[in-house]
């Protein structure tokens, strides 16, 4: 940190000091991200530091700027780290990922004041990228965008002449069936896209709207051509077979679409500037100017000395106490009742696969079937201790991969809480291959049943702090609405199931 209010030895340690915290604190979790940046879906964030690096180096004059240490730097790293602790303790991975950037902007502004953080802005904010999202927004991002393009996809075979039949998530050509999940991984540029837009549009010499245009215009682009992707499938499989479908052909369809529609962005942004120029009475803001008065100098050195040891407070505790008991059940999941008043039940043991993916301490799935023929599926997934990667996890990121459409979504009111207190449960209807199926489903987290995961992370925190706890489980219920069946009935059937099994739970989890 090249700051005159710092003495010229300590000014030289401090980077390395800061350096060797960061490692201590994110170490870890950085390694679930490279991790991340494995997945097809995310290897682009790998390329988002050299990016960074690169934009910061155009604008490495600002380094001669003058620095003016700032209070307000200070407070935004000590925000950082609430985060960092929310995250480590909420078992939430991306708050930490986030807390990191954030404290590294605190840093930024404290050492070298406002001015100086503005002008190398974008480059910092470009570095927001590298992190992948929680699978929860990616989902909600990408499954309605993957609906649109699959349905379009569908026309432009239909209108060339191809015979396509389309049901839910299924796309029949005749002579093959596409999966709209496995048809639309074309959407894993759809992020790529935007970034490239965001760094276009800063590239170029426009008004704000023609920049914002350029970027939302990304949107759309990626639908079309992941539709075009969907429809050259189509086209292409006769003569390639599966192929086209899958591996490396696959993959080199879509990157060819991706750069294609880098050209069409291209050509909207010359188009822009063609219809409306910026005119030569309105030159392009300097980023590099700084405030004329300038305010006054803090010493940075007892701000720095502060932060240093919060951050190695922080990375000494999250490391050395244990915050997270291992709380067992209080009875084994293999003793649940499979007879329950009319339902008679049968467990469905999970595929390893999905055992080691999710890392359960016990679990339950099982479906229960009364005497008129109607089914319950039920699944409880209990965590002893949950951390950042090993947690329960909302059902509407992992279902919408496996094809289902969500139709609805909303809360119910339902006996599950303690001595059948009645507590508010997410409700959710969702279809797949024209079947609807009405789900309900919580967090059951010592003693509390919660709808909302952004809940859950804090009362993990919170527990975490107070009652060194972060056991919880998910519970979720599942019943087929049937075609000749009123929606109400599917509904009366999974409420007095609710009503009779919650009880029984209640007996099993951990409570406060």
């Amino acid at each position: 940190m090249s700051d005159k209010s710092v003495a010229t030895p300590f000014r030289y340690l401090l980077p390395l000091l800061y350096g060797a915290l960061f490692v201590l604190l994110y170490a870890s979790s950085y390694g679930d991200m490279l991790d991340w940046w494995g997945n097809p879906d995310y290897n682009y964030c790998s390329l988002v530091p050299l990016i960074a690096a690169y934009l910061l180096w155009e604008r490495r004059q600002t380094l001669c700027l003058p620095s003016v240490p700032s209070m307000a730097g200070f407070v935004v790293a000590v925000f950082g780290l609430f985060l960092y602790l929310l995250g480590e303790m909420g078992g939430h991975l991306f708050s930490i990922h986030i807390s990191s950037w954030i404290i590294f902007v605190g840093l930024l502004w404290m050492h070298f004041g406002w001015d100086k953080l503005r002008a190398i802005a974008f480059p910092v904010c470009i570095l927001l990228a590298m992190f992948p999202l929680p699978n929860i927004v990616n989902t909600t991002i990408t499954s309605g965008l993957k609906l649109i393009s699959s349905n379009l996809g569908v026309k432009i075979l239909q209108l060339s002449g191809v015979a396509v039949f389309q049901d839910g998530n299924i796309i029949d050509l005749g002579f093959t069936r596409m999966e709209v999940v496995e048809a639309c991984s074309g959407l894993r540029y759809f992020f790529p896209l935007i970034l490239v837009a965001i760094l276009l549009a800063a590239h170029h010499r426009a008004r704000f709207w023609q920049r914002f245009m350029l970027v939302l215009s990304a949107v759309p682009f990626s639908i079309l051509t992941n539709a075009l992707r969907i429809a050259a499938m189509g086209w292409l499989y006769p003569v390639m077979g599966n192929d086209i479908i899958e591996g490396f052909w696959h993959e080199f369809l879509g990157w060819v679409l991706f750069m294609f529609t880098i050209v069409f962005l291209l050509v909207e942004m010359r188009l822009l500037l063609w219809l409306v120029p910026m005119g030569a009475s309105q030159p392009p803001k300097n980023v590099f100017t700084v405030s004329r008065q300038m305010p006054r100098q803090r010493a940075v050195l007892p701000m720095a000395l502060v932060m240093l040891v919060m951050l190695a407070g922080t990375a000494t505790c999250t490391r050395t106490i244990n915050f997270r008991e291992q709380v067992p059940m209080v009875k084994p999941m293999s003793e649940f009742p499979m007879t329950i008043g009319e339902w008679q039940g049968k467990t469905t043991p999970l595929e390893q696969i999905y055992l080691d993916a999710l890392n359960l301490t016990d679990y339950l799935q099982a479906d229960y079937v009364n005497e008129q023929g109607r089914s319950v599926g039920v699944y409880v997934g209990y965590y002893a201790s949950q951390t950042k990667g090993v947690s329960t996890h909302s059902p509407e990121v992992c279902l919408p991969g496996s094809g289902w459409i969500f139709k609805g979504s909303g809360l119910a009111l339902v006996p599950v809480g303690e001595a059948e207190t009645m507590a508010e449960v997410k409700r959710v209807v969702m279809e797949k291959n024209g079947v609807k199926m009405l789900m309900y489903y919580w967090y059951a987290q010592r003693g509390r049943v919660l709808n909302n995961p952004f809940q859950l992370k804090w009362f993990t925190f919170v527990d975490a702090l107070t009652k060194q706890r972060t056991d919880g489980a998910l519970v979720r219920l599942i019943t087929t609405v049937h075609e000749r069946e009123k929606p109400e009935d599917a509904e009366a059937r999974l409420q007095g199931f609710v009503r009779q099994v919650g009880p029984q739970l209640n007996t099993y989890l951990p409570g406060k």
